[in-house]
């Protein structure tokens, strides 16, 4: 999502110039590409899939949209399976139109979890809940902080439930740093994402993340963490931005392998 404005086969080609070995991809323009082309394509050029994004949407309380939603993160677990990534990240839902009950809607997320993960370790998959900043809350994600994303998931297996850390969503709270150390004991670190917090917010806020270095969050004190409690995997970049969208994607690409390079250890 970081080079949106790029086709897949130019994502590829961008990777390799700029030695970027792996990539984090989002299901929309892996289905406009095609499922099995996407995975040639990235195993043709010996990238790895870091992970799939997104699932979830869970918060539903009309059965029928809580069955669509079902059977899509099914095809969502079986879409990563195809691409080779071991990890489906999960935005977990807002609050439904004209509901208050935060604790409801976080219940309803277990209980999909609880479907969901046995048929994602049957395809070889971890879920990953990855909490959002608070801002969120009413519209995209009733989890808000990795004590929240670990209290669903530490009611099933870590092969089948994890989180995702991601900096912009959990740099302000000062209980992140104790809870990604809970998550690292319990081996649930299925993914840490790096974007910046920058400030004013746009309009909708969602297309806020800022490029690496240009805001408030230390990412070297986030790394150190990470890797404190046992984390080895990937480091993606994940950037919603409208004004990296409307640069030139292959300079944006080089750009962030620059910044992370210059910002992380």
């Amino acid at each position: 999502m970081t080079v949106k404005q790029l086709s897949m086969p130019q994502l590829v080609e961008g990777c390799l110039e700029s030695g970027i070995p792996g990539v984090g991809l989002w299901r929309e323009p892996v289905q406009t590409y095609g499922v099995d082309a996407t995975a040639k394509l990235v195993r043709d050029a010996g990238l790895t899939v870091t992970t799939l994004c997104r699932g979830g949407f869970f918060t539903a309380i009309d059965p029928d949209e809580r069955t669509a939603a079902l059977a899509d993160n099914r095809r969502a677990i079986e879409e990563a399976a195809a691409l080779g990534t071991e990890v489906l990240v999960l935005v977990s839902g807002g609050l439904p139109p004209g509901s208050k009950d935060l604790h409801g809607a976080r219940e309803r997320i277990a209980d999909a979890l609880g479907e969901l993960g046995p048929y994602a370790e049957q395809h070889g998959v971890r879920l990953a809940i990855e909490p959002l900043h608070p801002m969120y809350a009413s519209d995209r994600c009733v989890v808000s902080t990795l004590a929240q994303a670990l209290d669903l998931a530490e009611r099933f297996p870590a092969h089948q439930v994890g989180v995702t850390v991601d900096t912009y969503h959990i740099w302000w709270d000062d209980q992140a740093p104790a809870q990604i150390a809970r998550a690292g004991a319990g081996g649930r670190i299925h993914t840490f994402q790096l974007a910046d917090w920058t400030t004013p917010l746009p309009e909708g806020v969602l297309n806020g993340r800022g490029q690496i270095g240009d805001g408030a969050i230390d990412m070297r004190e986030w790394q150190s963490y990470v890797e404190a409690a046992g984390y080895t995997g990937p480091i993606e970049v994940e950037l919603f931005n409208d004004e990296l969208w409307a640069r030139d994607g292959r300079e944006v690409l080089a750009e962030t392998a620059a910044r992370f390079v210059e910002h992380t250890a």
